[in-house]
């Protein structure tokens, strides 16, 4: 039977200690961390590239979340914002070129390899545009222009002169076509030192300035333009 004799049993096995002691804190951490360590528990764990991955990617979404909570309008407001921002780069990268440009010294229009008449530029200028090298044709093409200023004696010869202050300096003299010269030498900069490809009609509209100019009147020093026609 099981009644008296069962439940002397029981007293009997709590007397003799059966009661489960609890395991100090520290002792059982260290034991499950030993047990956590070993490397059946790891096989499927990240390596270290994605461990790293992860948290850049987390870092960056932080980023955004804190900017988005401060920007206007949250997420959107942050959006909107990003986009300006590229606008602008792009705006200032359009209008100023590469860093190249501005590193530069000089940006002389002509280069060290000996004066060359216009009718030589104008040559060369053309066997680019004929070659489909639109970007040379333009370079040649501007230098032509002034080239053939400096023989008209529109332009005083000077070594190291830049296309800008060409159409400047042309422009006084040449009052009617001021702004055409501004442009053509905006082109030529943006070729030779913006790191930009020149087209077809970039070259046709120079040529078609150059001949211009040949036929130009200049304004001299006293004369008023109403008195040039």
């Amino acid at each position: 039977m099981s009644g008296a004799g069962g439940i002397t049993r029981t007293r009997q096995d709590i007397a003799a200690g059966d009661i489960p002691v609890d395991t100090p804190r520290l002792p059982a951490r260290e034991a499950a961390e030993s047990e956590l360590s070993k490397p059946m528990y790891h096989e499927n764990d990240p390596n270290f590239l994605q461990r790293a991955l992860n948290q850049f990617w987390d870092w960056v979404a932080g980023v955004f979340d804190a900017a988005a909570g401060a920007a206007p309008g949250g997420p959107a407001g942050l959006a909107v914002l990003v986009v300006i921002v590229i606008g602008l780069a792009a705006a200032l990268w359009w209008r100023l070129g590469t860093p190249q440009r501005s590193a530069r010294n000089t940006d002389a229009l002509f280069d060290s390899t000996g004066p060359r008449s216009a009718a030589q530029h104008r040559a060369t200028a053309e066997a680019h545009a004929a070659a489909l090298r639109w970007t040379e044709a333009v370079q040649e093409g501007m230098r032509a222009i002034v080239r053939s200023l400096e023989e008209r004696a529109l332009l005083d010869p000077r070594p190291g002169r830049t296309a800008d202050e060409a159409a400047a300096e042309a422009g006084r003299t040449l009052p009617e076509h001021t702004a055409r010269l501004r442009a053509a030498a905006r082109s030529f900069d943006d070729v030779t030192y913006g790191g930009r490809t020149a087209d077809q009609s970039a070259y046709l509209s120079l040529r078609t300035l150059d001949l211009e100019l040949d036929e130009a009147k200049p304004l001299l020093p006293g004369t008023s333009r109403g008195a040039t026609g």
